[in-house]
């Protein structure tokens, strides 16, 4: 009998398995072995995570309900019911976050001698008249209470800003001023964004620092503001509003004004979410529900800071850090370009492979300074998806056109989070004199590809660099990423091919390298997983190795399903969401996945095929996802050099045998350690920041048990 790989019971839904993730996240915090720090930092990834995930995917749900869609997901699972596994596991999830905040990192901090007061009333004289003083001096004057009555509306408030709450009861019986009947009133202020929010206050003689957050200094001075009214209660909230924007790009005449009054709109979108001091007044709570159209669904009581965002910056107010964060790590020169070589003069020689952050990222940004100066570069086209706040990058194209080269730039508008960002480089670029362009219509461009067209003594040579994530040097310090440079003619078609289907209207007939969706991709990948199939019904080796963010689409899930059921050994590293489902007898008992949470984020892409021991390597920009194969424009592209494919291999052979910071996935969906019990210790991003270094003959001192800083990023849309 034919196994049905469409079966719901085999797969789990796409956002229960993101909380599957950011769980694996929150793991970091427990960690022991990890530097203080550092947990605290992974603490703040895991709310900066979960603000996003509800600004955008839990919203997507809500708009479905909403819409009364009864369309099920690939997991068999209709809108509603995803919206109530989503809240229930929210909730979870962010009582496991408080517990570990309230019962493990606090108290651990405080053994440190650094303390973070939780309550105002814990503060000493000297430091209760040392917070009256600063609010006095630095706050006072930048707050705005805001009273609501018959002829003040409830206010606007701003998307996941911190406000607080009060209600309050005029003294004395009724006002001259106003008609206020002496009744208890409601009143909010913003917490200022202005004013940093964790605060150093003198510590009593056993502590070396101590701390207090902003909204604890505007609470215990509230009466300040409200000097005519007796302050009954007074609480922090915070909303939460739905940000996941929607264009319609065929009738936008401008796509950058459209995007910018989308923008706009984005603060003031439908409250999905109200966190409140769980010790919350009833009646203040009411108030807040009732003017905000909150269901109670959607109330988050918290037990300690709202926003755990803030302690992202604790690092860097902390004086003595010894024992509390780990060595950074300094990504290292590449030794192909050392010694001021002419870049393009390299690239002829052969293939370069860059594997970042152990790598430099400075190659990339040399790549395009060179080429803006170089009196026989014609043309440089580049796309750009996210890009770092003071992009040389952007100053190198900027420059290349002043110079009077043909400068073509994509410049994704649609790059969620980052839209604001990416509009002001599309306007510098413009002045500077770039052809900009914002992509083909109803398709984000997320392909990572720069082009550089020389003309030299045998004619015109075409220069590429292509990579598996962003033209950002801030984020290339902090994700694992690939890119390769080469000058092969082929390939150097398919670019300019490219180019000129994201200008213009020119589709090629076919590709010499490059796989490109939303057309080519999928068919592409399925002929190779189909090879992998018939090399294994016919008794050969047959394997598929393959490293990506999230793998969410079904038909590819399926694809696997089927390769695993006749014989072809799966091995699968995903970060983030994997809605396949390993172990199941006779559908995917030969599929191993593994996530890897570590310093860095992993962000590259990685696919190969065994081939019959004929490897084919690929890499690029495409998860396995409905949106990269099919709504995105996306490029994955071949590694040919032997050499590199080695390099490659050995990444893909590290990664599978971490047993530090790997999870590996169970067949009831949940993820676990590897029992490395008699087994030697392997890290694998420990391994390649040494091996990055023994390459320059430096020494390091290092066990089987050092651990890293976690510098994670939210990666956003990727």
């Amino acid at each position: 009998m034919k196994n049905d790989f469409s079966n719901p019971k085999y797969f789990t839904n796409r956002e229960l398995s993101w909380i599957n993730f950011n769980e694996r996240i929150l793991w970091e915090t427990k960690d022991n072995k990890l530097p203080l720090l550092e947990r605290f930092k992974f603490l703040a990834i895991t709310a900066s995570n979960l603000d996003e995930f509800f600004m955008v995917r839990v919203a997507s749900i809500l708009d479905l309900v909403e819409a009364d869609y009864k369309g099920r997901d690939l997991a068999g699972m209709n809108a509603n019911e995803q919206l109530k596994a989503l809240r229930k596991a929210t909730r979870d999830y962010m009582k496991a976050q408080y517990a570990t905040y309230n019962r493990s990192l606090l108290p651990q901090l405080s053994k440190t001698g650094i303390k973070i007061i939780e309550e105002y009333e814990q503060l000493s004289k000297k430091q209760s008249e040392f917070v009256d003083s600063f609010f006095d001096s630095n706050v006072y004057p930048v707050l705005t209470p805001m009273a609501v009555d018959a002829s003040r509306p409830f206010p606007l408030v701003k998307n996941k800003s911190l406000n607080i709450a009060a209600l309050i009861k005029r003294k004395g019986g009724k006002s001259k001023l106003l008609k206020a009947a002496d009744t208890t009133e409601f009143a909010t202020v913003a917490v200022p964004s202005v004013i940093p929010r964790i605060i150093e206050i003198p510590s009593e003689k056993d502590d070396k620092q101590t701390f207090i957050l902003l909204e604890q200094i505007i609470e215990k001075n509230i009466q300040k503001l409200f000097l005519n009214y007796d302050v009954e209660c007074a609480f922090p909230y915070r909303i939460m509003r739905n940000a996941d924007i929607e264009l319609d790009e065929e009738d936008t005449a401008d796509l950058l004004k459209e995007m910018e009054k989308q923008l706009r709109q984005r603060q003031w979108g439908e409250v999905i979410r109200l966190e409140v001091e769980e010790k919350m007044n009833k009646s203040l709570l009411k108030v807040l529900t009732e003017n905000l159209n909150v269901s109670e669904d959607a109330i988050i009581p918290i037990h300690g800071p709202i926003d755990l965002t803030v302690f992202m910056k604790l690092l860097s107010l902390i004086d003595d850090t010894e024992g509390l964060v780990d060595k950074p790590f300094t990504p290292q020169p590449v030794a192909a370009f050392e010694n001021g070589k002419n870049i393009f003069r390299v690239i002829r020689e052969g293939d370069v492979f860059l594997h970042h952050p152990y790598d430099s990222f400075e190659p990339v940004i040399e790549f395009i300074r060179q080429a803006a100066v170089d009196p026989k570069v014609l043309a440089i086209k580049q796309t750009l998806y996210r890009v770092s706040g003071n992009s040389p990058i952007i100053a190198a194209l900027a420059k290349a056109a002043e110079n009077g080269k043909q400068v073509t730039v994509l410049v994704e508008l649609k790059a969620r989070f980052d839209e604001e960002n990416n509009i002001v480089w599309a306007r510098k670029l413009e002045k500077a004199g770039c052809h900009v362009i914002y992509g083909l219509v109803g398709l984000k461009t997320h392909s990572k590809i720069a082009l550089v067209v020389r003309k030299e003594e045998e004619g015109i040579r075409r220069y590429v660099h292509l990579g598996t994530g962003n033209y950002n040097d801030s984020t290339a310090k902090l994700y694992t990423d690939c890119g390769i440079f080469t000058c092969r003619e082929l390939i150097g078609e398919d670019a300019t091919a490219v180019f000129n289907m994201l200008s213009g209207y020119s589709e090629p007939a076919f590709w010499n390298k490059l796989f490109v969706s939303p057309i080519w991709l999928r068919d592409r990948f399925n002929s190779l997983i189909d090879r992998e199939i018939e090399n294994a019904k016919a008794g050969k080796k047959a394997a598929i190795t393959a490293k990506m963010n999230s793998l969410c689409d079904q038909k590819m899930i399926e694809k696997l399903y089927e390769a695993s059921a006749a014989g072809v050994v799966i091995r699968l590293i995903v970060r983030g969401i994997c809605c396949l489902r390993t172990g199941i007898p006779g559908v995917s008992d030969n599929i191993t996945v593994s996530s890897i949470v570590g310093k860095f984020l992993e962000h590259s892409r990685i696919f190969c095929f065994y081939n019959d021991g004929a490897e084919e390597i690929f890499m690029g920009s495409a998860d396995w996802m409905p949106r990269n194969l099919d709504r995105r424009v996306e490029i994955v592209f071949p590694v040919e050099d032997p050499s590199i494919k080695e390099k490659i291999k050995h990444i893909l052979e590290v990664s599978l045998s971490d047993n530090l910071k790997a999870y590996y996935m169970q067949p009831d969906g949940s993820y676990a350690r590897e029992d490395r019990r008699g087994k030697p210790s392997v890290g694998s991003q420990d391994t390649f920041m040494k091996e990055a270094l023994e390459k320059k003959h430096t020494k390091i001192n290092s066990s089987d048990d050092r651990r890293f800083v976690p510098i994670m990023a939210v990666e956003h849309d990727e």
